[in-house]
């Protein structure tokens, strides 16, 4: 289908009406309000943690113009992500988009940090694979748009040609750029939330600090460093499952563990209660551990 210049537009600003009661203002922190998105008309609204500075007096703007107090639910710092839940019902919930993404689709980046909905247009100009935040969570799409993120844009939804919404909008996950934390991550984040009231974390229950591997172990195993344990904690999975003081972790589940970043994003709520391979070098020579990773 092929549009006019005054179709395109009408078509979008028509978007805009459409998803506008389902954007609303959050209030959470001193000053500037941000936007957040109705996630069930039972009252679950989806926000930037970032513009959550308050644990209790929140308040959410909804399009009708009233106000409404909201109880805060839980958090996923590492992701940008705050779930509030309203003492109000009958709310519209965003209608999602879940794939089928391109560099140089048209989008909409959309705010309601006052009484009415803004927006700000552009394209997507980058689509990349998951990736892990440097708190160590899991974001399941690398997806950025060269929108203009206007003051109390963020928690505020990125909008298709379609109206349906691609994400949410945050200025915090990444120095100096403007992300989008895609469908996949707030559904997983929020139904967390829901059932737990906070993100799940791995454990292993070691201290570690970083050491350089023997060259016949570099050569075997292609990697410079490893992970000294320099501490087991009693009754922890890292003691029940054989691992010793003075053992230099060197693989989990067949990946390189060089530095203590790469630990900390195998400890990702994912990792929960599985039985996972540690390689280790203890005395010179390769062992192979099955740890069951805890939670924090």
């Amino acid at each position: 289908m092929t549009y006019s210049l005054d179709e395109l537009s009408q078509a979008l600003a028509q978007n805009v009406e459409s998803a506008a009661p389902s954007i609303v203002r959050v209030e959470g922190r001193r000053r500037l309000p941000a936007s957040g998105i109705v996630w069930s008309k039972d009252g679950l609204i989806v926000t930037a943690n970032h513009v959550v500075k308050r644990d209790d007096h929140l308040s959410v703007g909804l399009s009708d113009g009233s106000a409404a107090n909201a109880a805060l639910v839980g958090r996923d710092p590492g992701a940008d992500l705050a779930l509030l839940r309203l003492e109000a019902g009958d709310l519209a919930p965003a209608s999602w988009h879940r794939d089928d993404l391109r560099v140089g689709h048209l989008v909409l980046a959309l705010g309601r940090p006052g009484r009415t909905v803004q927006a700000s247009f552009g394209v997507i100009s980058a689509l990349g694979d998951g990736w892990r935040t440097a708190s160590g969570s899991k974001v399941d799409r690398y997806l950025q748009a060269d929108v203009v993120m206007y003051p109390g844009f963020s928690g505020g939804p990125l909008v298709n040609s379609d109206g349906k919404f691609l994400g949410l909008n945050t200025s915090a996950l990444m120095r100096g750029a403007s992300l989008t934390v895609p469908f996949a991550t707030v559904e997983r984040v929020v139904n967390t939330l829901v059932a737990h009231g906070h993100m799940r974390r791995g454990y292993l229950g070691v201290s570690t600090q970083p050491v350089r591997l023997p060259k016949s172990a570099q050569d075997e195993l292609g990697q410079e460093t490893g992970l000294l344990v320099a501490n087991v904690e009693a009754g922890s999975p890292a003691d029940d499952g054989g691992l010793l003081l003075g053992d230099v972790i060197v693989t989990i589940a067949d990946s390189p563990i060089r530095h203590h970043d790469d630990l900390f994003f195998w400890l990702s709520e994912d990792r929960v209660g599985q039985k996972t391979p540690i390689s280790v070098l203890r005395g010179g020579e390769l062992r192979s551990l099955n740890v069951t990773i805890g939670e924090r």
